[in-house]
């Protein structure tokens, strides 16, 4: 039977009437266009005011979902909870939430895994009045062609907790996260002005903010916690505040900031050119400390960047007058980016069973090129026609996983393996499969990879 959360501030946050309330969302969505470019976010920080204070920052946010309507099934929306004072994370006990344009299902199955955290639980009270939350759903309903909803308020609980969480509930690309947060509250314009702008920079640093930064404070540092571990990018794209509405009141203001998380920037490279310089130092380093100290250095993730910081798997691949001379690295993030790729060239130079140990002689003449993989996305296929019909030639590196047997070929193979067919048969070999091996338990994972070498 149908648990429904009915629509609690319809009619107050925004229009109750469903005519009134596309208008309304078109109209912000129309006016954000033109700002709101770039790739589909993994993850989103907006407002939750009435939409007549706040709507037009949330619009910038959600105006790159325009293009993933058909691909964005899942929506993890965390906010704080304003009316019940709840401990940890509390989830809701309905089947469905409500708003004037139509319900939404919630996904019943994340939601019980997420309970098995010590730190999660069960209150339709605290979600009965809540807006934080519900003020969300018209844009998503408006920009999604159908979606589930995993819905968590947030009360007293810490950073690293919501950070659990949300990486139990990672996904791929079907999943979208967004984190529900005004910022300063109830400060002179100036005032609020100079702070928002001070926590957008933490933000976009993955710093953690402060309690008078933002309500929703803990959810916000458990995303940029996470982000720093999973390798993404935050970006600022607007802030606002009451004071700047024709009519504000600038004695006391409210902030609004829109912000997203992505595992490349717009440009389609993830590091600047600075810090691929300090990538390829560390890879050239490690190998001079190990030619004369025979293992890998210890590297101090804390004096680096916080792109350096952020856990990510890669490769080193050396070569010697273009013919390959090492290759070693990890498919999953263990480590702080800066001291993977430290690991990954040392194992490269010294590690790889297919070559003897590089000498002073041969590092004179090495060629270093770093790889750095996205996180792993799990392939949905019933069949490998199907799954040939997924593959992205020139993008895509895959592992594939059957029982013990495991192989995996990155990105850069599609050189000289230009078809999809062909590029799968040399992935079965690699994990010791026939050519024409095929069964149901086969598993394939996709990766994305920047390529990190000298000029």
């Amino acid at each position: 039977m149908a648990n429904v959360r009915a629509a609690a501030v319809a009619g107050l946050f925004y229009p109750a009437d469903v005519s009134k309330l596309r208008r309304t969302v078109q109209a912000h969505l129309d006016a954000a266009e033109a700002q709101a470019g770039g790739p589909v976010p993994k993850a989103i920080i907006v407002p939750h005011a009435g939409y007549s204070y706040s709507g037009a920052v949330a619009a910038i946010a959600y105006g790159a979902l325009r293009n993933a309507r058909d691909v964005i099934r899942r929506v993890v929306i965390l906010g704080p909870a304003h009316r019940v004072a709840v401990r940890g994370l509390v989830a809701s006990g309905a089947t469905h939430f409500t708003t004037p344009l139509g319900q939404v299902e919630l996904d019943t199955v994340l939601i019980e895994q997420a309970l098995d955290l010590p730190h999660v639980s069960l209150s339709d009270a605290a979600h009965a009045d809540e807006h934080s939350l519900e003020v969300q759903l018209p844009f998503l309903q408006f920009l999604l062609a159908r979606f589930s909803l995993v819905p968590f308020l947030v009360g007293e609980a810490t950073g690293e907790q919501v950070a659990e969480m949300l990486d139990m509930l990672w996904g791929g690309t079907e999943t979208l996260l967004v984190i529900s947060s005004d910022l300063s509250h109830f400060h002179s314009y100036s005032s609020a002005q100079q702070m928002d702008e001070n926590t957008a920079r933490s933000i976009c640093g993955l710093r953690p903010l402060k309690r008078s930064q933002a309500c929703g404070r803990t959810p916000i540092n458990g995303l940029l916690r996470l982000a720093q571990q999973r390798g993404l990018r935050a970006k600022q794209l607007y802030l606002r505040n009451s004071g700047d509405l024709a009519e504000g009141d600038k004695t006391r203001v409210v902030g609004y900031g829109a912000f997203h998380f992505t595992v490349e920037t717009d440009g389609g490279d993830s590091y600047s050119q600075g810090e691929k310089h300090t990538l390829l130092r560390l890879a050239t380093d490690s190998i001079r400390h190990g030619l004369t100290h025979a293992e890998a250095p210890s590297v101090r993730s804390e004096d680096f960047c916080p792109a350096l910081r952020a856990q990510r798997a890669t490769f080193v691949t050396l070569k010697i007058d273009g013919r390959l001379r090492g290759c070693m690295g990890k498919l999953q993030a263990a480590y702080p980016l800066a001291e993977d790729v430290a690991r990954s060239a040392f194992a490269a130079a010294f590690r790889d069973p297919r070559f003897p140990l590089v000498t002073e002689p041969d590092a004179k003449h090495l060629q270093i090129h770093i790889s750095v993989l996205s996180p792993l996305e799990p392939l949905q296929f019933s069949s490998e026609k199907d799954l040939l019909a997924q593959m992205r030639p020139g993008v895509d590196g895959l592992l594939l996983q059957e029982g013990s047997r495991r192989g995996t070929l990155l990105p850069a193979v599609w050189a000289n393996l230009s078809r999809e067919d062909e590029f799968l048969r040399h992935l079965k070999r690699k994990a010791g499969l026939r050519d024409n091996y095929w069964s149901d338990d086969i598993s394939i994972f996709r990766y994305t990879v920047e390529d990190v070498e000298a000029a």
